[in-house]
């Protein structure tokens, strides 16, 4: 059954202090083999991470920012370690540790099995390559023993603060932590799961916050969430008509008019992926739009036609897309005249 939540985010992000010069983190170190490697291109992909088993500290952790780090294994001394440089995947993290309810990754799919139950959402900010490990790096020395140590012990993520201003500098993202305590999106490189080189790299169909390459199984998680979608608002009252294009949902009651966009996806609820006349539409005054997503939705690929079930809501309410919140993947460019 789905649990429903009419908001932004099902956790409420911890408070900031003004001047805090720290930010806590997730510092984890992912393996070296192809299927670790195919995971965290997956993962790339769907904005979302997870974890074998739960640590009591993950129920009230609020953390800022993860870094997914490989390139080094983790199985030599601090003072060995310290020598190497490593690979840095810089995220910030948009969803709050949950417990998973869907097969998400390949290898979960492959086995029908919940592998990584302990998921959160994040969202690329940069890759730093060839990062030293010791305390002149960007890391300092608490950070870098800390992935270390996740790395001995099945990828789990470890809880570190620290000061995130010498990533930022390392990665180009111009901002001032101390007096900004925030990213815009906007203004940082992002990245791809094609950046991720694993060694027989699966053959790539697209990237995207939840996209799987079956078209079969796509189609069942939209319906899916559209159907749950409909349903809201059924219940409070709006007649519900299905468009597609240019928006999903078109709702009335009496004078009121919504246009609703919907996504779906088995992974974290962090990011969607807009087109162009998506964002205009959201940005024209005279529409009313909301944002339906539907994350971590549960998918029986042994049905004929692919039964989803589960899920979690995040529904804003008069929608309209930040800049600061918007970030392009491909620009069309004009040929000059002959």
């Amino acid at each position: 059954m789905a649990r429903h939540a009419d908001s932004r985010k099902d956790y409420d992000p911890a408070p900031l202090d003004g001047l805090s010069r720290t930010a806590s983190f997730v510092m984890v170190h992912v393996g070296q083999s192809t299927g670790n490697q195919r995971n965290l291109q997956y993962g790339i992909e769907t904005r979302s991470w997870g974890f074998p088993v739960w640590r009591p500290e993950y129920r009230f952790a609020r953390p800022r920012f993860a870094v997914l780090a490989t390139g080094v294994g983790p199985r030599v001394q601090l003072d060995v370690w310290s020598t190497k440089k490593i690979t840095l995947y810089l995220f910030e993290v948009r969803e709050n540790f949950y417990q998973a309810e869907a097969p998400h990754w390949p290898d979960e799919e492959a086995e029908n099995a919940i592998k990584y139950p302990v998921r959160f959402g994040i969202e690329p900010l940069a890759v730093l390559h060839d990062v030293r490990l010791d305390e002149r790096g960007p890391l300092g020395t608490t950070a870098s023993d800390a992935i270390r140590v996740s790395g001995t012990q099945r990828g789990i993520g470890m809880l570190v603060d620290m000061d995130p201003q010498p990533l930022f500098d390392a990665a180009g993202i111009p901002t001032n932590w101390l007096e900004e305590q925030a990213v815009a999106l906007n203004r940082t490189p992002g990245f791809t799961a094609e950046q991720v080189k694993p060694p027989k790299p699966p053959k790539r169909f697209s990237n995207g916050a939840g996209f799987v390459s079956d078209p079969k199984k796509r189609k069942a998680i939209e319906l899916y969430a559209e159907d749950l979608a409909v349903a809201h608002y059924e219940r409070e009252g709006w007649t519900v008509e299905r468009l597609g294009k240019p928006y999903d949902l078109h709702c009335t009651r009496d004078t009121e008019e919504r246009r609703v966009e919907v996504k779906g996806t088995t992974g974290a609820a962090t990011s969607v992926d807009l087109t162009i006349n998506e964002v205009e539409h959201a940005r024209d005054p005279q529409n009313i739009v909301d944002l339906f997503v539907v994350s971590d939705i549960k998918v029986d690929l042994l049905t004929d036609t692919y039964t989803a079930s589960g899920g979690r809501v995040s529904h804003l309410h008069d929608w309209t897309p930040a800049e600061e919140d918007l970030r392009p993947r491909s620009f069309e460019y004009r040929l000059p005249l002959a």
